[in-house]
């Protein structure tokens, strides 16, 4: 999960009216300094963010981390090495270069990245040209008392619902449990597995105690569920050839009972894990807010004690 989506992932409310057929928006994608690094992303007015707005004085930093370019399995060549000829826009082999968000634009070899200029080309710290998906299990269940009867908010009246958030080690940020898509790996079993390995330390299990897990989580995962959102996340990690994108499902265990038997635990990316009362008062990364938000919705939970408000954190 090293190049996870988690914290530092942003979509922009405004334009999120259809997460199916978004307008593109990015902001944290035009940041300085890029991540993990002293560099400056080139400025980039926003009436010039479009491709198709002109500006032949266009010339963007190059930038490609050194974690990249030592060739680890989970990221491409450089585009002009011989013997790498990547298929954009289709299935290449393992690799899913495919874009959630339908086709986009390949010029002088590079894919371009749908949402607009970055002010950075090349691959920054991601290992793929063009999407680099990921994938964010949302677990729920309704919060209950000391009877088992379900909680509802005093205010709204309506049930109060709890998902499985994890808080990263590494920004120390409260997130939905997720990373990246394996090369070959279904995006259902990306969900499953990034579950396991935040929010349930499967891969410090003994071989026994991790049967044991799979077993329990084959009835949550195999259950009908909701995909919440699919398509580009604006991310300070994006670069004019390689973005982010992911999809977020929702798992929810209307009646609790197999949740209650899971052991929550913190392991890999993770350093806390626990179950969170949802509610607009949630203090996580805008766009994990926003895939909340709409499973509240969608279940007939408790959000704002405001219905008339459409505001998030």
């Amino acid at each position: 999960s090293n190049l996870s989506a988690n914290c530092w992932s942003r979509l922009h409310p405004v334009n999120m009216f259809n997460s199916y057929n978004m307008k593109f928006h990015h902001s944290k994608a035009l940041t300085s300094p890029y991540p993990g690094s002293h560099i400056e992303r080139s400025q980039v007015p926003e009436d010039k963010v479009g491709w198709l707005t002109e500006w032949k004085d266009y010339n963007p930093v190059e930038y490609t981390a050194k974690s990249v370019l030592a060739g680890p399995s989970w990221a491409d060549p450089q585009i002009n090495d011989e013997g790498f000829s990547p298929k954009f826009n289709e299935r290449d082999g393992e690799v899913e270069r495919k874009s959630l968000n339908g086709l986009y634009v390949v010029e002088n070899g590079r894919p371009r990245n749908p949402a607009g200029r970055t002010g950075l080309s090349g691959r920054g710290l991601l290992g793929r040209w063009g999407p680099n998906h990921a994938a964010d299990p949302v677990v729920t269940r309704w919060k209950r008392d000391g009877s088992g009867n379900k909680v509802a908010h005093p205010v709204t009246g309506k049930n109060i619902l709890q998902f499985v958030a994890i808080k990263r080690r590494d920004c120390g940020e409260w997130a939905i449990p997720g990373g990246m898509v394996d090369p070959g790996e279904k995006i259902t079993a990306t969900l499953k597995r990034e579950f396991e390995e935040e929010a349930l330390n499967s891969l410090q299990k003994s071989p026994e105690e991790k049967a044991k897990l799979e077993k329990q989580l084959h009835k949550l995962f195999s259950q009908e569920h909701f995909v919440v959102y699919r398509g580009y996340v604006d991310d300070p990690r994006n670069t004019d050839n390689a973005w982010m994108e992911t999809e977020a499902v929702n798992y929810h265990d209307e009646t609790g009972e197999t949740m209650d038997n899971l052991p929550l635990e913190a392991g890999d990316d993770a350093g806390v894990v626990k179950w969170v009362d949802i509610s607009e008062k949630l203090e996580l990364y805008a766009s994990h807010s926003y895939f909340i938000k709409l499973v509240t919705e969608k279940r007939g939970a408790h959000w704002s004690e405001d219905p008339g408000s459409e505001c998030f954190k």
